[in-house]
């Protein structure tokens, strides 16, 4: 009993906190109607967030990561990312296809996964993007999706970390808590 008055007090709090300070969200960048060419080349991995620690934890291990973009087709997106994870350098590729009826991108092998792509307003970083992913529960009694993560990219590697502190701050406010940030030590790997 008092445990159900406890969390339904709190949600009330929430709710009239974000109808008094509501949190800020970036421009959704719809991937069927966007210019393509002002996102292709290179991007520098900045920050991840979640509402769960499994979502991501695979960022743990990174000390940096950065990609290119390029089009191979109208429909067509080539990610080529470079990880450092230790004294190892990973290169993987990721395919994404565009399509006319649809705002994200789907991702090669993953065809229930969402890739939405915001502005880099959310971080105060026009020379940033923001990858959010999104999977389905993997029940139907599931209440809420498997995978839900934001991802920062910026253009620069030295990028200001206000801009990951904004990142941070913004997610949090939607209750997305759970934060990687690579320390960025080694050299990049090519």
């Amino acid at each position: 009993m008092w445990l159900e008055v406890w969390t339904f007090f709190l949600s009330l709090s929430r709710f009239l906190y974000n109808s008094i300070v509501p949190c800020t969200y970036g421009e959704l960048l719809a991937a069927n109607t966007i210019d393509h060419q002002q996102y292709l080349g290179k991007w520098y991995f900045k920050a991840a967030v979640s509402h769960r620690e499994d979502d991501i934890r695979m960022f743990r291990s990174l000390d940096n990561l950065w990609f290119t973009m390029e089009k191979i087709t109208n429909d067509t997106l080539l990610l080529t990312g470079h990880s450092r994870i230790a004294d190892d350098c990973v290169k993987q590729t990721w395919t994404y296809r565009i399509h006319p009826d649809r705002d994200d991108m789907e991702v090669e092998g993953k065809p229930k996964r969402r890739n939405l792509l915001w502005s880099g307003k959310w971080a105060n970083c026009p020379e940033c993007i923001i990858l959010q992913e999104i999977e389905p529960p993997l029940s139907p009694t599931d209440s809420e999706d498997s995978l839900a993560r934001f991802m920062l990219y910026a253009r620069q590697n030295d990028v200001s970390p206000d801009v990951v502190r904004t990142f941070l701050e913004n997610a949090a406010c939607d209750d997305m808590k759970e934060s990687v940030t690579p320390p960025q030590e080694k050299e990049f790997c090519t």
